[in-house]
């Protein structure tokens, strides 16, 4: 015969009444909504400015937060677009769509929601504003997030050889895919504020000449073509590896780019084996060499005159010279780079003193490094130079401003040594400005004579008086 015990009998009806009790009192929690119209949401933003943007493709997607900050479950009864035909689309909290209904937040909680764009074709290469309001509505009161976009048509360009001499204007951005190549013997002139913009895996090769006639305030640009942020306080503008860079061939000549900034890239501009020419094969002046993940510029064997021009941010250092003949008047090398450990020197110098002849490895019999570095500043994370023994080379450092503590010789010639630039940059806060806060000491303290050569205004537009030190200005209190 079966026996059972009432005392456990009773003890499981206990059981099952106190379970009972406590998934009632849950759902009661979870009914438990406000109905009052003073409790509302808060938004981690009223204007959600989305930037520029091009159109007819898809563009990168935007967030913002939505918070409850009641103690109650707070219904939404209506998430959708003011306009009712927006060419924005929204995701929230994982529901994708263009109008929602009924979203709860419990208390203290959040969600997010994801806004994107693909905006149409308005027949400008100029940029047009796209808005639209995205309503809450919640307990009978509306609330409202601005969205806005700024969409602009993109010349694309596939794959393209110029094998006749071309001359492109500030008209219109173009958007290169796969390679944008010059031809031997060809001549591609780009007009000031023009723009480039190139797709992941793009590349330019220079096998004639290239001619950027960028302006103060008006600057040639190559960049990738990645707009918006990766995280929330980090643009994509900060970011290397968007697209290959600019490759200067063996048979490039009479280079020439003036207020240019090369920036994003994979290897920055590489011009490799030219031979040592009577004049340069590419001059640089008043150009910014920023964001690169191994170097800014890597030259072998070649002729390059820069003049005022920024060399910055690059996972293996900012320059490395093989060989060649070089001139770097009043530029600024320094490196914070954001996104590896840096694993360089600012300016490395290579095939700088004949090689060991017991050494099997070293074959080259090219003319030895050659290079003069005047009113410059070498100031950033690691190293400043690699040699730092200049001894028996044709190196010369003349009145530059380095981080390194050292002395003057044959080689480094009035310096400023240990001395802090006090540039505007601020790594933590992703600011990197190498214009000089007023009380630096390199402001002052150029040798004259190279004015020039270095233009009279810097690439911010800035007149240039005060004969300092580096690529720039001091930037105005």
């Amino acid at each position: 015969m079966t026996r059972f015990s009432l005392t456990g009998l009773f003890r499981g009806v206990l059981l099952l009444a106190g379970l009972t009790f406590l998934c009632a009192l849950a759902s009661c929690i979870e009914d438990d909504i406000t109905t009052s119209p003073a409790d509302q949401p808060e938004f981690s933003t009223d204007s959600l400015m989305m930037g520029a943007m091009f159109t007819d493709v898809d563009n990168p997607t935007f967030s913002f937060r939505v918070y409850n900050r009641h103690s109650k479950v707070l219904n939404i009864s209506s998430i959708h677009f003011k306009s009712g035909n927006s060419v924005f689309r929204m995701n929230v909290d994982g529901l994708a769509g263009k109008s929602f209904s009924d979203i709860e937040i419990r208390p203290n909680d959040s969600i997010y929601v994801f806004v994107a764009a693909t905006l149409p074709p308005n027949g400008s290469f100029k940029p047009t504003e796209v808005s639209d309001i995205i309503e809450f509505v919640t307990n009978g009161v509306t609330r409202e997030v601005v969205v806005t976009a700024e969409g602009t048509d993109v010349e694309r360009l596939y794959a393209i050889t110029l094998t006749d001499d071309t001359r492109w204007e500030a008209d219109r951005p173009r958007q290169i895919f796969d390679s944008l190549v010059v031809a031997p013997g060809t001549t591609l002139t780009i007009a000031p504020g023009t723009r480039l913009y190139f797709h992941d895996g793009a590349y330019m090769n220079i096998h004639g000449t290239l001619i950027t006639q960028g302006e103060p305030g008006r600057p040639v640009e190559f960049t990738g073509d990645r707009t918006g942020n990766v995280v929330t306080d980090i643009s994509f503008d900060l970011m290397s590896r968007q697209w290959e860079g600019l490759y200067f061939s063996s048979t490039a000549r009479d280079c020439r780019m003036d207020y240019t900034e090369v920036r994003n890239t994979w290897t920055g501009l590489t011009v490799d084996s030219t031979g040592v020419t009577p004049t340069p094969v590419l001059t640089l002046a008043n150009c910014r060499l920023r964001n690169a993940a191994y170097n800014v510029l890597n030259a072998s064997h070649t002729t390059i005159h820069a003049y005022a021009t920024e060399f910055a941010e690059a996972g293996y250092g900012t320059v490395s010279l093989t060989g060649g003949d070089y001139r770097f008047i009043g530029c600024t090398f320094s490196n914070y780079y954001l996104f590896s450990a840096i694993m360089g020197p600012l300016l490395h110098l290579s095939h700088v003193t004949p090689p060991d002849p017991e050494d099997e490895t070293a074959t080259s019999d090219a003319p030895l490094l050659k290079a003069e570095i005047t009113n410059c500043i070498l100031y950033g994370s690691g190293a400043d130079m690699l040699p730092g023994d200049l001894t028996d080379t044709q190196v010369t450092v003349t009145r530059t401003l380095l981080r390194s503590d050292g002395e003057d010789d044959d080689h480094f010639i009035d310096c400023l040594w240990n001395q802090d630039p006090l540039f505007l940059t601020i790594r933590n806060d992703y600011l990197f400005d190498y214009r000089l806060k007023p009380e630096s000491p390199a402001i002052g303290q150029a040798l004259p004579g190279f004015e020039t050569l270095c233009g009279d205004r810097d690439f911010y537009g800035a007149t240039r008086t005060s004969a300092s030190l580096g690529a720039y200005e001091p930037a105005q209190p």
